[in-house]
């Protein structure tokens, strides 16, 4: 029985050991998966090294083998599924820490999937700018637009009914990077088809990105790597 209370003790004590870098509260838990908690944990943690490129965003930024498709060792992919932008600004600090020679972000789609306001996710967006150019002065940014949707597949619905709302949230982040002095890579135009919706040939779900999606992106990113 002794045993058994130890054996407790020791892995409710190690559980709470996990994420010692940002307090936890009741309402952040609930917002954020284990698997966003554990992959924070993760980057906090990760060895530093010099001039990385940082990819970041959610899932269709993690799915990515970033390295692999650019051939560029210094690329670290800083996605996480499910992210939205209150997220970022809660693990921010493991990549300016990094003092990164750029970082490529994309973010929203799963803030619009919540329904969130453009105007709070642009509000957000902003503290993300601002917290990097504070924290990381000497790193170039590139915000990459929101990709498009396609509804029709009849899957990830709450993401793919958005595209006037994700139209309208691309032009605010084309001001952000404007007023920022950033470069606005709009991957929106490059991917999108006649009725500005997500090639099926680039998608299963219409949302998360096939091979060949993902070929478009770096191409239309590959200048902008050094």
């Amino acid at each position: 029985m002794k045993r058994s209370i130890l054996l407790i003790l020791f892995a409710v004590i190690s559980a709470s050991a996990a994420y010692p870098q940002q307090p936890v509260t009741a309402t952040d838990s609930s917002k954020f998966s284990a698997y966003w908690w554990h992959s924070k944990d993760m980057y906090d943690h990760l060895p530093d090294t010099k001039n990385e490129i940082v990819f970041l965003g959610n899932s269709i930024t993690d799915g990515a083998e970033w390295y692999e498709l650019l051939g560029n060792k210094r690329i670290r992919n800083r996605g996480i599924s499910a992210d939205v932008t209150e997220g970022i600004l809660l693990r921010l600090d493991a990549v300016t820490k990094l003092q990164p020679a750029s970082i490529f972000i994309m973010i929203g789609v799963n803030d619009l999937s919540r329904n969130m306001p453009v105007s709070e996710i642009t509000a957000n967006y902003r503290k993300i700018l601002e917290r990097i150019r504070t924290e990381t002065p000497g790193t170039k940014v590139f915000i990459e637009s929101v990709l498009p949707v396609n509804p029709s597949t009849g899957m990830a619905l709450n993401h793919t009914n958005k595209t006037e709302l994700i139209i309208e949230l691309n032009g605010r982040l084309k001001e952000l990077a404007t007023e920022f002095g950033h470069t606005y890579i709009d991957l929106f135009s490059v991917m999108a088809d006649a009725n500005n919706h997500l090639p099926r040939r680039y998608s299963i779900d219409g949302l998360h990105l096939s091979y060949e999606g993902y070929r478009v992106w770096v191409e239309a990113i590959r200048q902008y790597v050094k």
